[in-house]
């Protein structure tokens, strides 16, 4: 039955080495653009250092999904054949994942339900990746062998998320027991991330370095997209009479995450882009584990704290109750500030990995920020908000013009390859049409 189908719908294709981000990929991700939402919707629901904690643990060992899900995309084309209707699987347990996050660190004492969906959901989403890998590899039985090697990070960290599920509720002091599945979950994200450092020597491999790098482009994007989708349904704009405040904070929203969004894709992307093509062998493995698998991590981390720092600010601008020039209260502006500099301090070690140099004007702005911070707490919400924009607007601006002549080079190399690019596509295209001038006519 499983070859019937298979015949029917296609074999897996494989990854070739200019291969680009499918359609179906970006499907993929809408899965993960959900999980985002909801780690930021449980953490807002009640910011505190454990919350904060949780949120992290679980972006990590979601992440590191994400990660294996592109080692595979690398080998085969997850939009051709019978690969999707496999991914559909995999998607469905994304989704369950994400749905039983909330769960997850709830009252030990409770329920399991939420935490043990969490692990089986985990053990299919893996499982999926491990056949197709499997399947892709069965005409290389030296590869296959190197695959098993992957089966006891696996197998470790199922039992250690099903530990995390069962073991809690059987101890009786609760806040032991929280800690046992805190210390559970910590062991499975070192796990994994330690298993991946090991791993580079035998079980990573980037087929297209234009496909990998893109990839990390797309979903980063997504939690920038996100973070604003956040901040308009968290802070309830849509709930409430619309205000010239709301307005204003809104506008900021989008001005500074676009800001953040220059900083990293204007320049430093495309040069990285570049740098992952000109590596080879273990040096392009290395990279590409580095400053896309683990870096990414950190920068979408900021993500999320910028997102829950804008939200807890915009509430209180929205909010009637409370008057516009009374200081901001909780949270808000430290992981506000503080998201924003986590994020430029992995995007300033995702260049200093990739392209071997440092922005001193980065490195300024992170200290502009730092010691900002004292200062926005005093601040109204609107006002601290308008600060924060300043600063990540003046770095672009000084970047823009210090990096005059260098980001013109970039971008025009850049151009050009696209446009010789576009041009094959068109050549090729264009024999369409003179096959159809030699058929006779009817």
């Amino acid at each position: 039955m499983g070859n019937r189908w298979r015949g029917r719908l296609g074999p897996a294709v494989g990854i070739a080495p200019g291969a680009r981000v499918d359609r179906f990929e970006v499907f993929f991700d809408l899965v993960f653009v959900f999980s985002f939402f909801i780690i930021t919707r449980a953490t807002a629901a009640n910011i505190t250092d454990r919350q904060l904690l949780h949120a992290m643990l679980v972006l990590a060992v979601l992440w590191w999904c994400w990660v294996v899900h592109s080692v595979v995309a690398t080998r085969v084309r997850l939009g051709e054949g019978f690969v999707p209707v496999l991914m559909v699987a995999g998607m469905a347990a994304v989704f369950c994942f994400a749905l039983s996050l909330p769960q997850a660190f709830d009252d030990p004492k409770q329920t399991a339900a939420g935490p043990i969906v969490v692990a089986i959901s985990y053990v299919v989403i893996r499982g999926v990746h491990l056949l197709l890998y499997w399947h892709v590899a069965k005409e290389r039985p030296g590869e296959r062998r190197l695959l098993l090697k992957y089966f006891p990070e696996l197998l470790a960290s199922t039992l250690l998320l099903l530990g995390a599920a069962l073991i809690p509720p059987q101890i009786e002091d609760a806040g032991r027991a929280a800690m046992v599945r805190d210390g559970l979950w910590i062991s499975v994200v070192l796990l994994q991330y330690g298993g991946g450092l090991v791993a580079v020597a035998w079980g990573w491999m980037v087929t297209s370095a234009e496909h990998w790098t893109e990839r990390y482009d797309l979903i980063l994007i997504i939690a920038l997209g996100e973070s604003i989708i956040s901040v308009g349904v968290g802070g309830n704009l849509l709930g409430q009479p619309v205000t010239w405040p709301a307005i204003a904070a809104a506008v900021l929203g989008i001005v500074f995450t676009a800001a953040l969004w220059w900083a990293h894709y204007d320049v430093v992307a495309p040069a990285a882009r570049i740098a992952q093509h000109v590596a080879q062998g273990r040096a392009r493995v290395s990279m590409a584990r580095d400053a896309y698998a683990y870096l990414h991590l950190v920068m979408i981390a900021g993500v999320i704290l910028f997102a829950l720092g804008a939200e807890e600010i915009v509430r209180q601008i929205a909010d009637p109750s409370i008057h516009l020039a009374e200081p901001t209260h909780g949270p808000g502006v430290p992981l506000l500030f503080g998201g924003v500099i986590c994020y430029l301090c992995a995007d300033m070690l995702f260049q200093l990995r990739t392209l071997r140099t440092l922005s001193w004007s980065r490195v300024g702005t992170v200290l502009v920020l730092t010691a900002a911070i004292p200062v926005a707490t005093h601040l109204p919400g609107l006002a601290a908000f308008a600060l924060l924009t300043a600063i990540c607007v003046a770095l672009v601006a000084v970047e823009v013009v210090v990096m005059a002549d260098a980001r013109r080079a970039l971008r025009q190399a850049a151009l050009n390859e696209r446009a010789t690019y576009e041009k094959h596509e068109a050549d090729w295209r264009a024999r369409w049409h003179e096959q159809a001038a030699d058929e006779p006519p009817a």
